[in-house]
Formats: structure tokens, sequence, C-alpha cells
């Protein structure tokens, strides 16, 4: 789940992160009031959608006094904000986060993520921030450091040190970057996050380490454990199937082609995908009904591809043994109004024993409707 930058500041800030002076705004009145009570300008505008690139996007932008935020604001309420990240459609804007403008020396990047190859917790620091982290290791990747978090021990402050070292911290800050390092672990530990990331941190021309923009996603398995998260939600900034599937408890991850897939399990999910891709198909989503889906489950999910304008046909790879086939035929059954009925009908459906020649098959009928 992602939450908003405004938010992501919240939760650093109580664990010690030093961020702007700001307050988030729903309107031009609010907007206008924060940056009075914020005092003097310059001040930043900035569009609260879940996407990069909102810079280049216009979806930050600077402001001298309070009116002129207010009018900023009042271009950007009701419109949708599209950047690289947001797809074509682009990010409705609903609020905006009114901060002071502070004076930059230089800026760093710093974030904790998951690395999956070692298992382990891992910090990363950049000696150039304000860009895309996958950017810079491509461009320049002598400029990367990374750090893994030892279960037993943690987050050392000579870790800390170091990598403030390594990012190019001077003298008194160096002991700063160490504890802006900690504050992000504790962060990212405490709200179990799959990342959690300041970029740019930014280091002000009277030598403090602020938090100029933030970026955090909690991992949905451990929602469970954080109401006061999962209270922080907008479903506004997702996908109406992904809303929707989260409400039925399908597992499901939207895709760019045109064949629908239902699956009973993670891993046969994934083999159906690699299986399609393999002979020339584009999978439309990943979605694993679980193993124990009843027909209700398989009807649901039935609905939620069929309301995709994209999904040109449908694959069901089912495994028997961890789940009863009859739910999945029963399912099926309701949601196409039975076989029987669908044939008399004209509608066209095929099955296959085996299901190499069914993915084959449904890449011939979608390439024909191309």
């Amino acid at each position: 789940m992602n939450i908003h930058e405004y938010q992501a500041k919240e939760i650093l800030s109580r664990h010690g992160v030093k961020i702007p002076r700001g307050h988030v705004s729903f309107d031009l009145r609010d907007a206008e009031a924060a940056a009075q009570g914020i005092g003097m300008g310059p001040f930043v505008v900035k569009a609260q959608v879940h996407a990069g690139g909102r810079g280049k996007a216009g979806g930050i932008r600077k402001a001298e006094d309070p009116a002129e935020v207010r009018e900023i604001a009042r271009a950007m309420f009701g419109t949708r904000l599209v950047t690289p990240q947001s797809g074509p459609q682009g990010k409705p804007i609903s609020r905006v986060l009114v901060e002071e403008a502070l004076p930059i020396e230089k800026e760093f990047y710093l974030g904790v993520t998951i690395d999956r190859t070692i298992g382990k917790v891992v910090v990363i620091g950049c000696s150039e921030g304000g860009v895309e982290i996958e950017e810079v290791s491509r461009r320049a990747p002598e400029k990367v450091h990374q750090v893994a978090v030892e279960s037993g021990c943690g987050f050392t402050n000579f870790q800390g040190r170091k990598l403030a070292l390594d990012m190019g911290l001077q003298g008194p800050v160096i002991g700063k970057g160490a504890a802006v390092s900690s504050s992000l672990v504790r962060s990212f530990i405490d709200c179990d996050c799959s990342l959690a990331e300041i970029n740019p941190l930014a280091l002000t021309t009277r030598g403090e380490l602020v938090a100029l923009d933030a970026k955090m996603n909690i991992d949905d398995n451990a929602l469970y454990r954080h109401p006061e998260l999962m209270a922080l939600r907008d479903i506004e900034q997702e996908d109406p199937r992904d809303v929707e599937a989260s409400r039925l408890n399908l597992s499901y991850i939207n895709l760019a082609g045109n064949i629908g897939c239902i699956v009973n399990g993670a891993g046969l999910g994934m083999a159906t995908l690699d299986l399609l891709k393999y002979y020339g198909g584009e999978p439309a989503n990943f979605l694993d009904a679980g193993a124990g889906a009843t027909k209700d489950m398989i009807r649901n999910a039935f609905g939620l591809l069929r309301s995709d304008p994209k999904v040109k046909g449908i694959f069901i790879n089912m495994f028997g043994g961890i789940t009863r086939c009859d739910s999945y035929a029963m399912g099926i059954v309701d949601a196409l109004r039975g076989r029987k009925i669908l044939e008399e009908s004209g509608m066209n459906i095929l099955t296959y024993k085996f299901m190499r020649e069914a993915a084959q098959k449904i890449i011939e009928l979608v390439k024909e409707k191309a």
C-alpha cells in the first residue's frame, strides 16, 4: 500500500527526521491559510498523488506569497497529473502540500528496502539526490552505496557514519546523516515497509539535514497489524480494479496485456504468466484466487476480469490438489451462466486437457482479434 508524501513525512518526523514546515490542504482557502501560517515565503506547492516525476510534470511549483499559493492550488485541484509513473490517465489531485522553501546547499538520496538476493534489509545512500536512484545506478554506479542490516545487531551507528562518509557528508553533518539513516530504518521496520526513501535528503545552508520528499510503501500482508496505517489509504489514487480485488480478497496485479488469468497459487500463477509470454502472449493480470477458493470467489474473479476492457480472453489454470475442482467449476458456471447455456447461445468457450495447448490457443485467438 502506498501512502502520500505528507503522510510519510509525518511518520518520519515522529521518528526524529527533520521535515520542512508545512500543511496539507484540501481546498483553496486552506492552502492559502497554510502559507500564511508558515509566515514569509517563498513556498512550495506539491500535488499529493501516488506517482513519481511530479516536478517535471508540473506537480511541484514554487510560490512567492500566499496569494500565489492560492492560484497554484486553484490550477491543481480537480485536475489529473500525468507523470511517467502515473500512466496516460494520470492521477487525480484532491490535496496539496504547502511547505516552506528552504535554502539548499546539496541534495542526497537515502532509502531502505529489502534485497531479496541476500535476504536482508539494506540501506542505500547516494551523493546525488532528486533523481531516480535507478538512473544514477546506471549512469554512475560508484555514487551508490549499500549497507546490509544484520538481524542480530540491527543498523549500527558505525554503519550509519560510514554510509554518511560514503555519501560525501563532512564534519558535524556526518553524525546527523547517521541519525537520519537510523531513523529511516526504524520507520521502515516499525511500519512493515517494503520501501522507505527520502529523495532528496537536503543539506541546507544552515547545516541541517531535511527530508524534502519522502515515500513509503507498506507491505499489504502486514496491514492487519497496523490499522492506523490502513486508515491512510487513499483509494482515489488506486486503479478501481485493484480496489475491487482488495474488497473481494483476491490477490490481483494489473498488467498491460490482453489475456486475463485466473490461477490458484502464486507459483502456478508465475508459471502461467511465463508460459503465455514464452508463446508470444501478453498477460493482462496476475490473479491468484488462493488455495481455498470458493465458487463465489471464482465468479467474482471472472467478473473482475470481464470488467477490464483490454481483456480479450480469459485463461484459467488450476491445480486440483489444493482446491476443490467443483468449486472452480461452479464458479465458472455461475459466472458464465452454465456451459450448456453458453454453447446454445453461440458463445465460444474452449477447454483443453493440457496447459500448453490452452496457452497456445488463447494466444492464437487473441491475435486474431488484435
